[in-house]
Formats: structure tokens, C-alpha cells, sequence
């Protein structure tokens, strides 16, 4: 059965190339982000984990911490990683989980047997600090994900859960924000004291709120 936003993430306890990993408590009180790779020494694959070690700070800054997965076992993970931070220039800085058994694909449903009967898709789980999923993606094994999307997302979540806003299409860290339809109108001003715009009643904008 596939995890719906709001579920609880599954915990596990799992082998990964920075030691044992016990799910729940490596997220502690971060927000977390787990994603699969159909398998290792693949090419788009190799790329993605690149992206993300660059990412380090980025996903630092907003209290993030990022575990990945395949189905592949941890000595070809450690190869493995010494390719990536050669045609990557970077260094691997995350855990890569050693998912052989494919325990922890199937609790997160990870493989698609319409797709490939043996490996992960690219799946990404997004979870909070109350270790309840905040966002599913999940993409076929030919294409490479967006982590600038992603980091996208995950500033807009974490917005969303300390304001009464929403973010509008293609909405970007500093721009302009739409009020909670719950919010009245006329209790606004005392809310969101930087101003608001009233296009139509329901759709109120105002300046980001934290900024």
C-alpha cells in the first residue's frame, strides 16, 4: 500500500555507507529527505548524488538532513562513491542506505513492478520534524531530478507550516505569498502587517511573511 501525505514515514534500522541507521532517530528533530536510485554505477544516478553533495549547505541551512537508497549492497557503494566524487568534483557527504533485501523499498513502495520488476524508481519522501510525510515525487529511472525543486518545495513547506499562507505557481524564497482562505479579509491587516493586495476575495496576497 502506497504512503499518503500525512503518514507517518515508516522507521527502519538499515546498513548504510556511514554505519547502522535507525530512520527515525537519524532525523531526530530535522526535517529529512530520503530518495532511491534504481541502482549504483548508474549514469543519471552518479549525477543526481553529485548534485545533492553540493548541496550540502543549502539543505544544512534549512535543517535537512538527506539519506540515500538502491538495492545494491555496501562494498559497491563505497566503489561507487569514489566515482561519483571524481566525475562530480565534489565529496559525498550523505548516507547511502545498502537496501539488498529490499526491506526498506518495500515498506516506502519504491519499485513499480510496471517499470522495473527488480529496481527502485526515483522516489523522494519529503518528512518533517514529526516524522509525518510532507511530500511524495516520484520520477521514472530516465529522468534525473530537480534539486533545486526540491529545495523549492521544502522552503515552501516549511513556510506554509509556521504561517496561515500557501505559495502560488512557480512561487520562489522572497516573493509575494497567497493568505489562508480561513483568514477574513479584514483580519489581514493585524496578521500581516507588511500590507496585502485583494485580487479576487479568495485570493489575497501578501509579502512573505519571515522576510
Amino acid at each position: 500500500m502506497s504512503l499518503r501525505l500525512g503518514d507517518v514515514a515508516p522507521d527502519f534500522t538499515a546498513q548504510s555507507t556511514e554505519g547502522t541507521i535507525n530512520f527515525h532517530e537519524f532525523l531526530g528533530d530535522s526535517w529529512g529527505v530520503l530518495f532511491s536510485h534504481p541502482a549504483d554505477y548508474t549514469p543519471v544516478c552518479t549525477t543526481e548524488l553529485g548534485a545533492v553533495a553540493k548541496l550540502r549547505e543549502e539543505f544544512a541551512k534549512r535543517n535537512v538532513k538527506v539519506i540515500a537508497l538502491s538495492v545494491d549492497g555496501l562494498e559497491s557503494h563505497k566503489g561507487w562513491i569514489g566515482d561519483i566524487n571524481e566525475t562530480q568534483n565534489t565529496t559525498v557527504n550523505f548516507p547511502i542506505i545498502a537496501d539488498e533485501d529490499k526491506k526498506v523499498s518495500a515498506l516506502y513502495d519504491m519499485i513499480h513492478p510496471n517499470a522495473n520488476e527488480s529496481f527502485t524508481v526515483r522516489s523522494v519522501f519529503v518528512i518533517g520534524p514529526d516524522k509525518k510525510i510532507k511530500l511524495t515525487i516520484t520520477y521514472p529511472a530516465s529522468t534525473g531530478r530537480n534539486f533545486d525543486e526540491l529545495l523549492r518545495v521544502i522552503d515552501s513547506l516549511q513556510l506554509t507550516a509556521n504561517y496561515s499562507v500557501a505559495t502560488p505557481a512557480n512561487w520562489k524564497e522572497g516573493e509575494e505569498v497567497v493568505v489562508a482562505p480561513a483568514i477574513k479579509t479584514e483580519d489581514i491587516p493585524a496578521r500581516f502587517p507588511k500590507g496585502h493586495r485583494v485580487i479576487k476575495p479568495y485570493l489575497r496576497m501578501t509579502p512573505q511573511p519571515n522576510k
